[in-house]
Protein backbone atom coordinates (compact mmCIF):
# COMPACT_ATOMS: atom_id res chain seq x y z
CA UNK A 1 0.00 0.00 0.00
CA UNK A 2 1.15 3.74 -0.76
CA UNK A 3 3.43 4.53 2.01
CA UNK A 4 1.31 8.13 2.55
CA UNK A 5 -1.93 6.04 2.82
CA UNK A 6 0.17 4.34 5.71
CA UNK A 7 1.07 7.18 7.54
CA UNK A 8 -2.21 8.84 7.15
CA UNK A 9 -3.95 5.96 8.58
CA UNK A 10 -1.75 6.31 11.52
CA UNK A 11 -2.18 9.85 12.15
CA UNK A 12 -5.88 9.34 12.37
CA UNK A 13 -5.82 5.88 14.16
CA UNK A 14 -7.39 3.70 11.71
CA UNK A 15 -6.89 0.92 9.53
CA UNK A 16 -5.08 1.81 6.17
CA UNK A 17 -7.53 -0.12 4.62
CA UNK A 18 -10.36 2.37 5.15
CA UNK A 19 -8.57 4.70 2.89
CA UNK A 20 -8.13 3.13 0.31
CA UNK A 21 -10.24 4.65 -1.89
CA UNK A 22 -7.07 6.77 -1.51
CA UNK A 23 -4.89 4.96 -4.36
CA UNK A 24 -5.65 6.86 -7.21
CA UNK A 25 -4.49 9.59 -5.28
CA UNK A 26 -1.02 11.11 -6.22
CA UNK A 27 1.62 10.77 -3.52
CA UNK A 28 2.38 14.31 -2.83
CA UNK A 29 -1.69 15.22 -2.04
CA UNK A 30 -2.20 12.58 0.63
CA UNK A 31 1.36 13.41 1.96
CA UNK A 32 -0.05 16.67 2.45
CA UNK A 33 -3.50 15.56 3.30
CA UNK A 34 -1.41 14.08 6.30
CA UNK A 35 0.39 17.15 7.35
CA UNK A 36 -3.06 19.31 7.37
CA UNK A 37 -4.60 17.24 9.68
CA UNK A 38 -0.85 16.61 12.02
CA UNK A 39 -1.15 20.46 12.20
CA UNK A 40 -5.07 20.57 13.25
CA UNK A 41 -4.44 17.57 15.81
CA UNK A 42 -1.29 19.38 17.10
CA UNK A 43 -3.08 22.91 17.40
CA UNK A 44 -6.23 21.59 18.80
CA UNK A 45 -6.37 22.92 22.63
CA UNK A 46 -2.88 24.98 22.03
CA UNK A 47 -3.86 27.69 24.68
CA UNK A 48 -4.18 25.24 27.41
CA UNK A 49 -1.03 23.09 26.48
CA UNK A 50 0.88 25.93 26.36
CA UNK A 51 -0.06 26.81 29.59
CA UNK A 52 0.72 23.35 30.71
CA UNK A 53 4.64 23.37 29.15
CA UNK A 54 4.79 26.99 31.09
CA UNK A 55 3.96 25.19 34.47
CA UNK A 56 6.05 22.70 34.06
CA UNK A 57 8.88 25.13 34.20
CA UNK A 58 8.25 25.67 37.98
CA UNK A 59 8.27 21.85 39.32
CA UNK A 60 11.94 19.63 39.35
CA UNK A 61 13.15 18.43 36.18
CA UNK A 62 12.40 14.57 38.08
CA UNK A 63 9.00 15.76 39.48
CA UNK A 64 7.65 16.64 35.99
CA UNK A 65 9.23 13.19 34.27
CA UNK A 66 7.29 11.55 36.80
CA UNK A 67 3.76 12.96 36.23
CA UNK A 68 4.65 13.04 32.16
CA UNK A 69 5.06 9.44 32.82
CA UNK A 70 2.22 8.67 35.55
CA UNK A 71 -0.40 11.43 34.69
CA UNK A 72 -0.04 12.83 31.38
CA UNK A 73 0.66 9.98 29.19
CA UNK A 74 2.47 9.61 25.88
CA UNK A 75 -0.49 11.46 24.06
CA UNK A 76 -0.27 14.34 25.85
CA UNK A 77 3.50 14.23 26.51
CA UNK A 78 3.78 14.25 22.62
CA UNK A 79 2.00 17.45 22.50
CA UNK A 80 3.60 19.42 24.39
CA UNK A 81 6.86 18.54 23.74
CA UNK A 82 7.20 20.69 20.82
CA UNK A 83 6.18 24.07 23.33
CA UNK A 84 8.77 23.39 26.40
CA UNK A 85 12.70 24.80 26.63
CA UNK A 86 14.69 22.82 24.87
CA UNK A 87 17.35 22.20 27.72
CA UNK A 88 14.22 21.35 30.12
CA UNK A 89 12.71 19.33 27.38
CA UNK A 90 15.89 16.90 27.21
CA UNK A 91 16.31 16.60 30.84
CA UNK A 92 13.20 15.25 30.93
CA UNK A 93 13.50 13.25 28.22
CA UNK A 94 16.53 11.59 29.77
CA UNK A 95 14.61 10.64 32.83
CA UNK A 96 12.29 8.62 31.62
CA UNK A 97 11.98 4.65 30.43
CA UNK A 98 12.63 4.11 26.42
CA UNK A 99 9.49 1.93 26.55
CA UNK A 100 7.64 5.17 27.22
CA UNK A 101 9.61 7.82 25.36
CA UNK A 102 8.74 4.97 22.23
CA UNK A 103 5.52 5.75 23.09
CA UNK A 104 5.45 9.50 23.15
CA UNK A 105 7.61 9.03 19.85
CA UNK A 106 4.95 7.36 18.04
CA UNK A 107 2.46 10.18 18.91
CA UNK A 108 4.88 13.12 18.39
CA UNK A 109 5.42 15.18 15.19
CA UNK A 110 9.24 15.36 14.76
CA UNK A 111 9.34 18.50 12.97
CA UNK A 112 7.44 21.00 16.31
CA UNK A 113 10.46 18.72 18.55
CA UNK A 114 13.51 18.73 16.41
CA UNK A 115 15.75 20.98 18.35
CA UNK A 116 15.10 18.46 21.37
CA UNK A 117 15.18 15.34 19.69
CA UNK A 118 18.56 16.46 18.29
CA UNK A 119 19.90 16.83 21.85
CA UNK A 120 18.87 13.64 23.11
CA UNK A 121 21.86 11.24 24.05
CA UNK A 122 22.48 8.84 22.53
CA UNK A 123 22.29 5.95 24.74
CA UNK A 124 18.68 6.86 24.91
CA UNK A 125 18.21 7.33 21.26
CA UNK A 126 19.24 4.01 20.59
CA UNK A 127 17.35 2.40 23.07
CA UNK A 128 14.25 4.36 21.75
CA UNK A 129 15.01 2.82 18.53
CA UNK A 130 15.51 -0.74 19.90
CA UNK A 131 12.24 -0.45 21.44
CA UNK A 132 10.37 0.67 18.17
CA UNK A 133 12.02 -2.20 16.37
CA UNK A 134 10.81 -4.59 18.82
CA UNK A 135 7.08 -2.90 18.42
CA UNK A 136 8.09 -3.21 13.95
CA UNK A 137 6.74 0.39 14.20
CA UNK A 138 8.90 1.32 11.29
CA UNK A 139 6.35 4.60 10.79
CA UNK A 140 8.07 6.26 13.85
CA UNK A 141 11.23 5.20 12.92
CA UNK A 142 11.02 7.05 9.18
CA UNK A 143 9.49 10.09 10.61
CA UNK A 144 12.58 10.46 12.89
CA UNK A 145 15.23 9.65 10.84
CA UNK A 146 15.34 13.35 8.51
CA UNK A 147 15.40 14.94 12.16
CA UNK A 148 18.82 12.80 13.87
CA UNK A 149 22.39 13.37 12.89
CA UNK A 150 23.99 11.01 10.86
CA UNK A 151 26.10 9.12 13.07
CA UNK A 152 22.37 8.31 15.41
CA UNK A 153 20.89 7.46 12.31
CA UNK A 154 23.84 5.15 10.98
CA UNK A 155 23.84 3.54 14.59
CA UNK A 156 20.51 3.06 14.89
CA UNK A 157 19.94 1.53 11.85
CA UNK A 158 22.35 -0.89 12.95
CA UNK A 159 19.78 -1.87 15.61
CA UNK A 160 17.61 -3.23 12.21
CA UNK A 161 18.02 -6.72 10.43
CA UNK A 162 17.48 -6.33 6.48
CA UNK A 163 13.53 -6.38 6.82
CA UNK A 164 13.17 -3.50 9.19
CA UNK A 165 14.98 -1.73 7.16
CA UNK A 166 13.20 -1.86 3.86
CA UNK A 167 10.13 -1.12 5.76
CA UNK A 168 11.16 1.93 7.68
CA UNK A 169 13.19 2.97 4.41
CA UNK A 170 9.66 2.76 2.63
CA UNK A 171 8.32 5.01 5.18
CA UNK A 172 10.63 7.89 5.21
CA UNK A 173 9.15 11.21 5.41
CA UNK A 174 12.28 12.46 3.15
CA UNK A 175 12.51 9.87 0.75
CA UNK A 176 15.54 12.26 -0.89
CA UNK A 177 16.98 10.73 2.26
CA UNK A 178 17.14 7.44 1.19
CA UNK A 179 20.49 7.39 -0.96
CA UNK A 180 22.09 9.15 1.87
CA UNK A 181 21.33 7.12 4.41
CA UNK A 182 22.31 3.98 2.81
CA UNK A 183 25.94 5.69 1.80
CA UNK A 184 26.56 5.67 5.94
CA UNK A 185 26.40 2.07 5.82
CA UNK A 186 28.47 -1.18 5.01
CA UNK A 187 28.86 -1.34 1.31
CA UNK A 188 27.99 -4.81 2.20
CA UNK A 189 24.58 -4.24 3.58
CA UNK A 190 22.60 -3.13 0.18
CA UNK A 191 23.14 -6.64 -1.59
CA UNK A 192 22.30 -8.07 1.46
CA UNK A 193 18.63 -5.59 1.24
CA UNK A 194 18.16 -7.14 -1.95
CA UNK A 195 18.44 -10.22 -0.85
CA UNK A 196 16.01 -10.05 1.35
CA UNK A 197 13.39 -8.75 -1.23
CA UNK A 198 14.29 -12.40 -3.16
CA UNK A 199 13.16 -14.33 -0.12
CA UNK A 200 9.87 -12.52 0.57
CA UNK A 201 7.18 -11.07 -1.57
CA UNK A 202 5.94 -8.88 0.91
CA UNK A 203 9.06 -6.71 0.65
CA UNK A 204 8.74 -6.34 -3.21
CA UNK A 205 7.27 -2.82 -3.09
CA UNK A 206 9.46 -1.46 -0.36
CA UNK A 207 12.40 -2.56 -2.13
CA UNK A 208 11.02 -1.31 -5.35
CA UNK A 209 10.84 2.16 -3.86
CA UNK A 210 13.96 1.80 -1.96
CA UNK A 211 15.61 1.47 -5.99
CA UNK A 212 13.89 4.17 -7.07
CA UNK A 213 15.78 6.60 -4.77
CA UNK A 214 18.83 5.31 -5.26
CA UNK A 215 21.90 7.37 -6.83
CA UNK A 216 23.80 6.13 -9.43
CA UNK A 217 26.80 4.73 -7.56
CA UNK A 218 24.17 2.83 -5.64
CA UNK A 219 22.36 1.55 -8.54
CA UNK A 220 25.28 0.15 -10.38
CA UNK A 221 25.93 -1.72 -7.38
CA UNK A 222 22.53 -3.24 -7.39
CA UNK A 223 22.38 -4.18 -10.69
CA UNK A 224 24.90 -7.60 -11.20
CA UNK A 225 22.53 -8.29 -8.42
CA UNK A 226 18.93 -8.56 -10.23
CA UNK A 227 19.95 -11.81 -11.57
CA UNK A 228 19.10 -13.22 -8.17
CA UNK A 229 15.85 -11.64 -8.18
CA UNK A 230 12.25 -13.72 -9.05
CA UNK A 231 11.07 -13.17 -12.65
CA UNK A 232 8.64 -10.62 -11.90
CA UNK A 233 10.07 -8.70 -9.09
CA UNK A 234 13.51 -8.70 -11.52
CA UNK A 235 11.43 -7.15 -14.41
CA UNK A 236 9.98 -4.20 -12.28
CA UNK A 237 13.69 -3.74 -10.73
CA UNK A 238 15.18 -3.61 -13.95
CA UNK A 239 12.61 -1.21 -14.98
CA UNK A 240 13.29 0.85 -12.09
CA UNK A 241 17.09 1.59 -12.16
CA UNK A 242 17.62 1.03 -15.99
Amino acid sequence: MNPEILKLARALGVDPERLGYLADVDESDVRLLREQVTTTLFDANLVVLERMALASRLLPAPVVAKIAEKVFGPLLCARIAGLVDVSRGVDVAKRLPPKFLASVAAELDPRRATAIITRVPLSTVLAVASELAGREDWITLGRFVGHLPDETVRRSIDLLDDVGLLRTAYVLDDKNRVDHVLSLLPASRLPELVRAAAADPSLWEPTLDLLAHLGETRRATVRPLLGELPEELRARAQATIK
